[in-house]
């Protein structure tokens, strides 16, 4: 028996053991990068030993980053499921449900928050989600903790308030009042009024180049840098008015979405707009960016929601739908308002978007904005009665970088933050459509032009070339002195001409115009404007 029991603890933990080989085994292939090249049939011996040695590579960067997934990822995000038998479905399960099968502090993150007096509502979020600001369209401004759930600072600018902003971080944000937009700090002191702006209708900022981006009532974009207060351009659409406006964070270009159906695409250093799409046959209602930067997805009045791919501008799918405002989680789910209704749609494989989830708010409620909070499986509603916020399972990042965002970050690493984020600082000529572009030569357009020195030491080696040809000697005088001579000559200059063009090409001296001969008889109707012989 003393001898039975080693064995079998030896037996268990061969067992464990080859369990996690299989588990390493599986996130191996997670990693890799597809199945590996068969060298069997190469004979070149350098060739293969080279192509061995970078398989060899891959293998070891998948383990590495099966092990830094394994050390620095140790939380997955998790959806709604449904049985297999497929009679159920996620959109019928309701929040209340969902409250209940939930953990203690997640069941504290949804809420309703009923001001019929000051509303509708819009909502915005600090990048690691920690905080938010609203603004009631009656001139109700409030700034939240929604880690702790507690108030920062309320205060009523006591005229409209048609959109809030957060800068680059929670120590300012920006109003669009009624004639200009205004900064505030967190405890609601007025900092700056921004009159060049004019009256804005909506905001956003850009974080990585600390840039205010406004579109006012008579179409003018405006960018301002926030570091310095320098205007960095201020463009006139010619679109009209428009009150449609999301920044793409993957290359900070801004979206204006026109009365015409037109989505426009614009950086600050372009008079005209980068991109011009006609994405729908009515007036565009909302717009929203993938996290990624390749997806748009565009909502009109014609009851159209489309999600566009931007490496092709072309539709990938189109809903029938109406929806007042979009927003895209940070794992890609997608948000759309309609009326007193929320429906969040999910990528089911190949951008094919799928119900996900459903809520409906209180009859007569109407939706003004959606917006999910980063980091957390939670969505922001402002509406006509007030603020709500709902559970959405799988919308959040559930692993986040303190380097980058960290929703738990103190006040000395705020600081820390804000110092390196201004020395990081991009110039507004960063922005493109294409960021990959950035630190690459650009290659030339045209052929550049060879010097004059260079011609003419090309044309001399061709001319030594030319001198240099042994001609085959023929017999009855067709092998004179004069002859070989006389096909030398030719050759030396069928070799100069190409090089003689070039040479006129560079003086900017063209060959003439022929005139066109005088016996050519014009129409009837161009024979008064013919010149008279004189």
């Amino acid at each position: 028996m003393a001898s039975a029991k080693p064995a079998a603890e030896q037996k268990a933990m061969e067992g464990g053991e080859q369990e996690a080989l299989d588990e390493m085994e599986k996130k191996v292939h997670k990693y890799s990068r597809g199945k590996a090249a068969y060298l069997g049939t190469l004979r070149d011996k350098k060739l293969k030993g080279q192509l061995a040695a970078r398989e060899k590579l891959y293998g070891h960067s998948a383990k590495a980053a099966v092990q830094t997934e394994k050390w620095l990822l140790p939380t997955e995000g998790g959806y709604l499921e449904p049985d297999d038998d497929g009679l159920e479905k996620t959109y019928r399960y309701q929040q209340t449900s969902l409250r209940e099968d939930v953990d203690l502090l997640s069941s504290r993150k949804p809420f309703d928050m009923i001001l019929p007096l000051l509303g509708p509502y819009t909502l915005g979020y600090t990048g690691n989600g920690r905080y938010m600001v609203v603004g009631g369209r009656k001139g109700h401004v409030a700034m939240m903790d929604m880690l702790n759930l507690e108030l920062v600072k309320e205060f009523q600018v006591r005229e409209t308030v048609r959109d809030v902003a957060f800068l680059h971080n929670e120590q300012l944000y920006a109003v669009a009042q009624k004639k200009y937009p205004y900064i505030y700090n967190r405890h609601g002191t007025e900092i700056h009024c921004l009159k060049e702006h004019g009256k804005s209708l909506k905001l956003q900022f850009l974080e990585k180049h600390f840039l205010l981006s406004s579109i006012n009532s008579f179409g003018q974009l405006h960018y301002q840098d926030i570091s310095t207060g320098e205007m960095v351009a201020n463009y006139r659409t010619g679109l009209g008015r428009t009150d449609v406006m999301r920044v793409n964070p993957y290359n900070a270009v801004i979206g204006l979405g026109h009365a015409g159906g037109k989505v426009t695409m614009w950086k600050p250093t372009s008079v005209k707009p980068l991109v011009t799409m006609l994405c729908h046959s009515g007036p565009v209602t909302a717009i929203a960016f993938d996290r990624g930067g390749h997806l748009m997805a565009t909502a009109g009045v014609d009851r159209k929601v489309k999600i566009w791919d931007l490496r092709k501008y072309e539709v990938i799918n189109s809903y029938a739908a109406r929806a007042q405002s979009l927003d895209f989680s940070q794992k890609g789910l997608l948000a759309c308002s309609n009326g007193s209704q929320v429906e969040i749609f999910r990528d089911t494989g190949g951008q094919d978007y799928k119900i996900y989830m459903k809520h409906r708010m209180v009859k007569g409620y109407q939706i003004g904005k959606v917006l999910f909070r980063p980091y957390e499986d939670v969505l922001g509603i402002g509406h006509s009665m007030g603020l709500s916020a709902i559970l959405v399972p799988g919308s959040g990042e559930p692993n986040f970088d303190t380097f980058v965002d960290n929703p738990v970050e103190t006040s000395k690493q705020r600081r820390e933050k804000e110092v390196q984020s201004l020395l990081n600082k991009l110039q507004p000529e960063t922005i493109m459509l294409n960021p990959n572009m950035i630190a690459t030569v650009r290659p030339s357009r045209k052929k550049e032009k060879k010097t004059k020195k260079e011609i003419e030491e090309e044309m001399e080696d061709a001319v030594e070339a030319a001198k240099s040809i042994e001609f085959k000697k023929k017999t009855k005088g067709r092998s004179k002195a004069s002859k070989r001579a006389k096909k030398r000559e030719e050759e030396v200059l069928k070799a100069k001409r190409p090089f003689l063009e070039q040479h006129k090409e560079n003086d900017g001296r063209p060959d003439k115009k022929l005139r066109v001969s005088e016996e050519i008889e014009l129409p009837k109707a161009l024979q008064r404007f013919a010149k008279s012989r004189q």
